[in-house]
């Protein structure tokens, strides 16, 4: 607990909540335990597996490519009666299949169907996700001009009016090679790409409405100009000269990872090695330091750069050879802490299936460098030449939370790492994570982490572009899901009680320790209880907020009809809160409160039931 203790120890609060949800267990078993910046961080293990057949067809009838990056669509995650889940999957593939040089494959989205029912003991099948693709959006300009996958000319840029300077193919088409994906409210996205890097906003419908252009120490050079060729030209077309950027990105290693803070304040944006001039060069040492970019998005239309981090990669060992794992993705679990994974380049139908390296990592941003607006954002000025990091700066540095080569955990789901390579073996390149509550109230430090592949759209029926194509083995599109617990963005306390009106009351103490005003979010829950197996509800509870001197200072009864209830919706997703039932008679109250002692008072008039006080620290 970070900031805000209930008055009375939590260790007594707790177990009442877990007697009240046990008709559905859902509390994890004792996991391992990781300690950051005073926080315990718990992985609970692998909980369930799914699986999309290799040769799956998007709805414009093209192989639909796995998971370069995976975000569910706010609002559609929820458990239901029978401890199962359903959600909306928003999937990102990246450029396609590109074994000969890349295609004037259309970048897109998929929306998929989620269901879930965790399998913490393991077993013998591999479907505790279900995955069921519901529909595919080409992504265009505003005039419906399709983006293509084709790598960028080395020379000369794409422009459009109100735009900075773009990656574009030689046939006029603006290039994409889309990685990161972060899906707002309003069904509006952001998309980072490897070729600018760039973050593109998209509409709902995958049209093109604004681009961010990261600092100039990001965007690669060659000959003293933008350049935004990756190598890997189109059939016929050149290759770049020289091959690789002088400074900004190295080939093939953009803004790799994406997320938006659970506030939607702040979106970051990660790339997914050290720059040219930081070292950025094969997979040895040098290449360690890599960048996190936090741009402010308070006003979509205007995002502007608020921070700017170094983020130190992990390194492994080949023998006694120094590696470092390019990282795949990230998930802001608040504004400091983040979640990256990083993995080598071993897997399923590889010359080595077995992988060395391939972990979720766990970093804070306490005590790291902000270098925004600094001469390391030039590419004059390089904030670790040769790999050494210059004097002054702090780079965040990671901790592993889930090691995906675990050999026990993947036993429970008969999956392996190798050294056999069939089916079951994981692939080489994953690139997705999405991190949803267990919806637990007896356990609301708890999430469940998506965990998905990139499957580079291989299968030995395969059809892109026009053109049919077979690759060596059937590489399916794969989810594992992982149980964690998350002190940084749980409930900061909870009391269940039976209750009524007078006596009977439910009351709970509160103190705000610390300096400075905390945002609240405080519930008491009544009937929607009943949809986690709970019955003899309270029917209809009335919250109110007294502070030290006995006077009241909040009260909410039936929290739709707040009018800040849009707020309380906002606020229960951003603090990882179970949701309330829409139009039920649940109360709620969304405010700052200062440093000092509070009750928490719920009751109801004429009936009694079970009621469940909640109070969540809004990020």
């Amino acid at each position: 607990m970070r900031s805000i203790l209930p008055s009375c120890q939590k260790l007594l609060l707790l177990p009442a909540a877990l007697v009240a949800f046990s008709s559905v267990p859902l509390v994890a078993q004792t996991g391992t335990t990781v300690q950051v910046g005073g926080q315990a961080f718990v992985n609970h293990g692998l909980v369930g597996v799914g699986r999309m057949p290799a040769n799956q067809r998007d709805k414009f009838g093209e192989t639909f490519g796995s998971f370069s990056a995976f975000n569910f669509q706010p609002g559609t995650w929820r458990r239901l009666q029978n401890g199962s889940y359903t959600g909306t999957l928003y999937a990102q593939p990246d450029r396609g299949y590109n074994v000969t040089g890349t295609s004037n494959y259309i970048s897109r989205f998929n929306k998929i169907s989620v269901t879930f029912t965790p399998a913490p003991a393991g077993s013998g099948t591999q479907n505790q996700v279900g995955l069921t693709l519901a529909d595919t959006v080409q992504f265009t300009e505003a005039n419906g001009t399709p983006l293509t996958s084709l790598d960028p000319t080395s020379a000369g840029s794409g422009t459009r009016t109100g735009f900075p300077a773009l990656p574009q193919a030689f046939n006029g088409r603006l290039s994409l090679d889309p990685e990161g994906i972060v899906v707002n409210p309003d069904g509006s996205l952001w998309v980072s790409d490897e070729y600018g890097p760039y973050i593109f906003k998209f509409s709902a419908d995958g049209k093109l409405a604004s681009v961010v252009r990261p600092p100039e120490a990001i965007i690669p050079k060659r000959n003293g100009a933008d350049s935004f060729a990756s190598n890997n030209p189109g059939v016929g077309q050149p290759a770049p000269s020289p091959a690789d950027p002088l400074t900004g990105r190295q080939n093939n290693q953009g803004l790799e990872g994406l997320s938006l803070s659970p506030d939607g304040r702040t979106l970051f944006a990660l790339l997914q090695s050290a720059t040219r001039q930081d070292g950025g060069t094969g997979g040895t040492g040098p290449r360690r330091y890599t960048r996190l970019l936090a741009y402010d998005v308070s006003n979509p239309a205007a995002p502007t750069l608020r921070a700017e981090y170094v983020v130190a990669l992990p390194t492994y060992l080949v023998g006694s050879a120094t590696r470092v794992p390019a990282q795949s993705e990230m998930v802001a679990l608040n504004n400091f802490q983040f979640l990256v994974l990083a993995r080598d380049s071993n897997g399923h139908g590889l010359a080595s299936p077995t992988s060395l390296y391939r972990a979720v990592l766990l970093y804070d941003l306490t005590g790291a460098t902000n270098i925004a607006g600094t001469a390391y954002d030039t590419t004059a000025t390089a904030l670790a030449p040769g790999g050494v990091l210059a004097t002054g700066i702090v780079a965040a540095t990671p901790t592993v939370l889930v090691d995906l080569n675990d050999s026990t955990q993947l036993a429970k789901f008969g999956l392996n790492n190798g050294p056999t390579d069939d089916n079951n073996t994981l692939s080489e390149k994953w690139e997705a994570l999405a991190l949803v509550p267990t919806l637990d109230p007896g356990a609301p430090n708890d999430w469940f982490l998506f965990v998905g592949n990139d499957n580079d759209f291989i299968t030995t029926n395969g059809f892109q572009d026009g053109t049919a194509y077979s690759g060596a083995v059937e590489n399916d599109n794969m989810v594992l899901v992982y149980r964690l617990s998350i002190p940084s963005r749980l409930a900061v306390a909870s009391s269940r009680a039976q209750t009524s009106s007078g006596s009977g009351a439910h009351i709970m103490g509160l103190a705000v320790s610390g300096a400075k005003p905390k945002a609240l979010l405080i519930r008491a829950m009544g009937p929607t209880l009943a949809n986690y197996g709970v019955t003899g509800t309270l029917p209809d509870p009335t919250l109110v907020v007294y502070n030290s001197a006995g006077q009241a200072i909040l009260a909410n009864d039936n929290w739709n009809q707040a009018a800040n209830a849009a707020e309380i919706r906002t606020a229960t997703t951003g603090a990882g809160a179970p949701p309330l039932t829409e139009g039920s008679n649940d109360s709620a109250v969304l405010t700052t409160l200062d440093p000092g002692s509070y009750t928490i008072h719920v009751s109801a008039s004429g009936t009694s039931g079970i009621s469940l006080i909640e109070v969540y620290e809004v990020p």
